[in-house]
């Protein structure tokens, strides 16, 4: 029978969180961009090849995965300013020494799930942005028409969602 246990973290919790992460980039500046995004890769593997890995952590997986990926889609140009900020939000996961040692069983993985949901928290609007292009691009490839280019439908669903992504970051930062 599963358990299930919730926390909240408040303010000063989310600040040494920040603060951790912060570090964590500092720390990535000497790293190549190839470097922090193997480092979340190794991640991913480690719990995919971790049958007993927690359920908490795998679901939050998943949103590592659209900030990994939409560094490498060809179909979703991030402009460099936006690449960047992927790159730094990858970075707690360049380094090995995390606050929890991976190794400790269940819990050590905490530490990187509460990570993954501040990360994709400050990135909501690219998270969402990538994910439904993804969503959009598998369901229209079956039913692309044949007056319209691949590169056409994709285009105008890329242009609309970085619109939307830009302007809802815009308005969070005001």
């Amino acid at each position: 029978m599963p358990l299930d246990i919730s926390f909240s973290l408040d303010d000063q919790d989310l600040d040494y969180f920040r603060s951790v992460m912060k570090k964590a980039q500092h720390r990535a500046e000497a790293l190549s961009e190839a470097a922090v995004v193997e480092s979340a890769h190794k991640l991913l593997r480690k719990v995919d090849d971790n049958s007993r890995a927690p359920h908490f952590v795998r679901e939050r997986l998943v949103h590592l995965q659209s900030l990994i990926s939409m560094l490498d889609d060809a179909d979703w140009p991030l402009a460099a300013e936006e690449r960047t900020d992927v790159i730094s939000a990858l970075a707690y996961f360049a380094h090995p020494s995390d606050i929890i040692d991976d190794n400790v069983p269940v819990l050590g993985l905490l530490d990187d799930a509460i990570m993954i949901d501040l990360v994709v928290r400050e990135m909501r609007n690219e998270v969402d942005a990538y994910e439904a292009f993804c969503r959009y691009r598998s369901e229209q490839e079956t039913l692309q028409g044949k007056d319209v280019t691949r590169e056409d439908w994709l285009a105008a669903k890329r242009r609309e969602l970085f619109d939307r992504m830009r302007e809802r970051r815009s308005r969070r930062h005001r």
